[in-house]
């Protein structure tokens, strides 16, 4: 199955497909073989670990820092009436120049049958930033609510682990429902009902215009993830998710996986926002000797950035370059 087909199952909900023995190449039943015969030496990759850094973050910090000033960027050009960025992460215009989030503007198409100028300009142009970037990098990289979210889920999960709170999880094809229900709520009543509850768009105004009431519904969904169910609204019902991962399904930017240089210690899916996309870590599971995580991958970089053996990394298809 190829990278496009299997990253629109995963953006759905699908879980991971299972390869059959006969679909493993070769090479990589070699791999396995020779891993399986000379296991690792555990002592030795602890030494590798504690080189490599437990504590590296080279990833989450330019991560963070980047959403920060995107988002701060709003802020001051509106504070100081500088013209810069203006507007909020859902539709702005950068030195004059329109931009349009592409799941809010699908829901303006579907809700008002047609689409103005300014709103196919905004639209080509974030299309084809985030066709170079990575659709769901718009999660990890700029959506305020994220780091928000990220935040909550290092509460949530010292509390799981205090025994407060149970850690439960959903069946990921609710998005999917969500997905649909929102794009007819907008065709059927002419009216864009998501962006009303898109803590993504609440979240984006509230920093650059003030607070409103509407922050009592961000901080009741935090409260869930919190202690209910970590990262519930960008797993289980945010449909800018799915949006952007189409775009990234074509694009160049990727997180790579090599068989050869892991040693299945798991850890990157304990980390990871979305840890199905990296079913292929699991022993025995890689269908070849290198495997591009599926377009469902934020690009946050923790999975790169905790790896001690770099068998995980980011790659631009078709220049081979590693970043």
């Amino acid at each position: 199955m190829n990278y496009i087909t299997e990253s629109f199952r995963q953006l759905f909900g699908a879980e991971p497909r299972r390869a059959a023995k006969s679909e493993i190449t070769p090479e990589a039943q070699e791999i396995h073989q020779f891993k399986k015969r000379q296991p690792f030496d555990p002592v030795e990759f602890e030494q590798i670990r504690l080189s490599h850094g437990q504590g590296k973050k080279k990833w989450r910090n330019r991560r963070w820092a980047t959403l920060l000033f995107i988002n701060l960027l709003f802020v001051v050009s509106y504070y100081f009436d500088i013209q810069l960025l203006e507007g909020a992460l859902t539709a702005s215009r950068f030195m004059g120049f329109h931009m349009a989030d592409l799941n809010s503007a699908l829901q303006v198409t579907l809700a008002f049958k047609h689409m103005v100028l300014n709103l196919v300009i905004g639209t080509v142009t974030v299309f084809v930033i985030w066709l170079l970037l990575g659709g769901r990098t718009f999660c990890s990289w700029v959506c305020p609510y994220h780091l928000l979210s990220e935040w909550a889920e290092s509460l949530h999960l010292y509390l799981a682990n205090k025994g407060l709170v149970k850690d439960r999880t959903f069946n990921r094809k609710v998005r999917s429902l969500f997905y649909l229900v929102f794009a007819l709520l907008a065709l059927g009543t002419g009216y864009t009902v998501f962006e009303t509850i898109s803590v993504t768009g609440i979240v984006s105004r509230a920093l650059i215009y003030g607070p409103g009431v509407a922050l009592i519904w961000v901080g009741l969904v935090l409260l869930f993830e919190v202690f209910i169910s970590r990262r519930a609204w960008c797993r289980y019902v945010c449909p800018i998710g799915i949006t952007y991962g189409v775009v990234g399904s074509i694009s160049p930017l990727r997180v790579k996986y090599v068989l050869k240089d892991c040693h299945h210690e798991g850890d990157c899916r304990k980390v990871c926002l979305v840890p199905h996309v990296l079913d292929m870590t699991v022993k025995g599971k890689a269908v070849d000797t290198e495997v591009d995580i599926s377009a469902d991958c934020t690009r946050c970089g923790m999975c790169v950035d905790l790896c001690p053996t770099d068998s995980l990394r980011f790659e631009i298809k078709g220049l081979g370059k590693h970043l």
